[in-house]
């Protein structure tokens, strides 16, 4: 593979998984919805819950990352220090999901041990909103993986160098 496919191909991946963490953020931030129970009005949204903040702050880092390196990416001096930031990435956003789909899980479908009642039956909308933008941060995750899968082979094959 020559030196611009692979250039052509990192930069593609690294477009969608920017792509990916962009939607993740304003699909969560835009996620709210109210529902009345007992005639008591109680509205769930992204910020009530310490887990999804963390993923909309997770994943608006990784899409600040890719931004920055998508202007940046032209230097070659800096390919060894971006495999180790791609993969401090792929961490970040593996974590921030796996703490969101905890937590969407119990929402969707409580936990009978602990006394929690699901909550996407009251507020669907929401839900919906969730599920959305964990699919997207899974997908800038997959795409992260696989940046760092075609760094690695890049780097420390001898042959593309």
């Amino acid at each position: 593979m020559t030196k611009s496919k692979r250039v052509l191909i990192s930069l593609i991946l690294r477009l969608l998984a920017f792509g990916a963490t962009v939607a993740a953020v304003v699909v969560m931030v835009t996620s709210h919805d109210s529902a009345q129970v007992l005639n008591l009005t109680f509205t769930a949204k992204y910020s009530n819950e310490p887990a999804f903040k963390y993923f909309v702050i997770a994943e608006g880092i990784a899409s600040a990352y890719s931004l920055i390196v998508l202007f940046t990416y032209s230097q070659n001096s800096l390919r060894r220090l971006l495999l180790i930031l791609d993969l401090v990435i792929a961490m970040l956003l593996s974590s921030s999901i796996s703490a969101a789909v905890a937590i969407a899980h119990v929402g969707k479908k409580g936990n009978n041990h602990a006394g929690w009642l699901p909550i996407c039956g009251q507020v669907p909308k929401f839900c919906d909103h969730v599920s959305g933008a964990l699919v997207a941060g899974f997908i800038a995750a997959i795409l992260y993986l696989l940046i760092v899968l075609s760094s690695m082979h890049f780097i420390l094959n001898p042959l593309f160098l």
